[in-house]
């Protein structure tokens, strides 16, 4: 069974960091690529950013690059998204999604499996 477990949400001032964590299992990790999507209320759902485990690729949205890093740590089936310098406008729940292409795409409807999402807060 594919499992995809966020984690590492929570509050934050503006200008503050979290780092968010995906833990995967049911699929051959190396295979595929790992995106971070997220959805503010009212919102649509937005890709902000993806790494292949295949070719190591990654993608970001402008409005994260420079301030979002994203990495793959394969002997953990883990995927990491560092946020700095975190803004109001990045509030939203962030959910981890499986491409079994290994693209690295911010591309939603590419994505297979899907997490619960994690909830991020970034007060002004």
């Amino acid at each position: 069974e594919v499992q995809l477990v966020e984690s590492g949400g929570g509050l934050v001032q503006a200008g503050g960091s979290l780092r968010l964590s995906c833990v995967a299992s049911g699929f051959p990790f190396d295979d595929y690529a790992i995106g971070w999507f997220r959805q503010a209320p009212g919102k649509e759902r937005e890709g902000v950013s993806s790494i292949s485990n295949r070719d190591g690729s990654t993608y970001y949205v402008d409005s994260v690059k420079g301030r979002f890093t994203i990495s793959s740590d394969n002997a953990k089936n883990t995927v990491y998204l560092q946020m700095n310098s975190l803004k109001p406008e990045d509030t939203a729940v962030y959910y981890c999604a499986a491409d079994t292409w290994g693209r690295s795409t911010g591309r939603d409807t590419l994505f297979d499996y899907w997490g619960q999402g994690t909830q991020v807060t970034v007060s002004s």
